[in-house]
């Protein structure tokens, strides 16, 4: 038995433990990243390696010293300079005297034979029935999770008491944690909604509809955009963000990416430029034609692929009539910093449907 960690990243978490689990491994569960993780990775990152390597660099630092075998990773293949992360994460690792075993997946379609034989390695001498199996119960819980956390961002923005919806999410994802059969998992996906369901909302209030786009780990893990969702939710705002777990596998790890983004973005950036740069342009496209009021852009500090379709956001806002507010997040980003910015930013959104309701 191999005593395992990932890194944290959103609410994927109880999803990718019960999938170890479930093929033999103990798996040592990464605590949700804080300050602290943070300044752990910026200690012994590069300099300018961005956000997402430093938080999950100070991830693995705090969680090795209990009693790590393996590390298991991922990463995309191409422009990207995400898809060296993982040997460079290694290497900063074996310096400090660490030895984990790294396993690091690229899509399987970039690599097919490496992917196979990492997929051996991981399941132990296990059967490929039982591996079969574990993927698909895997699933299921991870279209369970994004589920309920869409409706919670739908109801928080009507809720009447603070708070009322992140509780119910918290006791709706403990439901999902214990789930281990597909019965199980889906009888936690209806009480999960039935929680939700029961926080009390304005239902005549009509919230504004801002679309969130731009990177995989500053989009998908709360403690790297400062619990942004929650945030707007709170000011009476309901996001949507491009890329949940379920529709990236779909799109990005079996397929060949996001097809209907790629086509949107072809008049303005017809070439692929690594990360999600060209989708975040097709997505600007498709949240100002299905009506949204605004759109947030996150993007570590030094992301190439976002820097280049950031250049390219003054230009669509103003051909398609609607604003974009971008972040560029690095250990100097604050908490405070990013809320009076989104403030502002929901004041512009208000003052904008009225004038065009007028």
């Amino acid at each position: 038995m191999m005593r395992v960690t990932y890194a944290h990243m959103g609410t994927s978490t109880i999803v990718f433990k019960s999938m170890l689990e479930e093929i033999g491994h103990e798996v040592i569960v990464p605590r949700r990243p804080t300050p602290k993780t943070l300044s752990l990775g910026v200690q012994y990152a590069p300099e300018f390696a961005c956000i997402p390597f430093k938080l999950v660099l100070g991830t693995y630092l705090e969680t090795i010293p209990r009693g790590v075998d393996m590390i298991i990773s991922a990463g995309g293949y191409g422009p990207c300079r995400a898809g060296f992360y993982g040997e460079l994460h290694g290497r900063i690792l074996r310096e400090m005297g660490y030895n984990p075993d790294f396993v690091f997946f690229f899509p399987p379609l970039k690599k097919p034979v490496d992917f196979f034989r990492k997929i051996i390695q991981l399941k132990q001498g296990g059967s490929w029935r039982d591996l079969f199996r574990s993927c698909q119960r895997g699933l299921k819980k991870l279209k369970a999770v994004d589920d309920i956390e869409i409706r919670s961002h739908e109801i928080r923005a009507r809720e009447l008491k603070r708070g009322d919806t992140s509780r119910a999410f918290r006791k709706s994802l403990n439901y999902l944690e214990e789930a281990r059969t597909t019965k199980e998992i889906e009888e936690a996906r209806r009480e999960g909604l039935g929680e939700l369901d029961k926080v009390s909302i304005n239902p005549d209030f009509e919230p504004l509809k801002v679309g969130i786009i731009g990177e995989i780990y500053v989009q998908l893990e709360p403690a790297a955009n400062f619990y942004l969702e929650e945030t707007l939710g709170n000011m009476g705002v309901v996001p949507k963000r491009t890329i949940f777990l379920t529709s990236f596998t779909r799109r990005d790890v079996v397929a060949h990416g996001d097809r209907e983004a790629k086509e949107r973005a072809e008049p303005y950036i017809p070439l692929v430029i690594g990360g999600h740069g060209q989708n975040s342009v097709g997505d600007v496209v498709h949240f100002a034609e299905d009506g949204y009021h605004g759109i947030v852009q996150l993007a570590p500090f030094t992301c190439i692929p976002e820097i280049v379709a950031k250049s390219i956001m003054p230009h669509l806002s103003k051909v398609k009539g609607i604003p974009v507010l971008t972040f560029f997040i690095d250990e100097q980003t604050g908490q405070a910093g990013v809320e009076t910015r989104l403030e502002a930013f929901v004041d512009l959104m208000q003052e904008q449907r009225k004038n065009n309701s007028a």
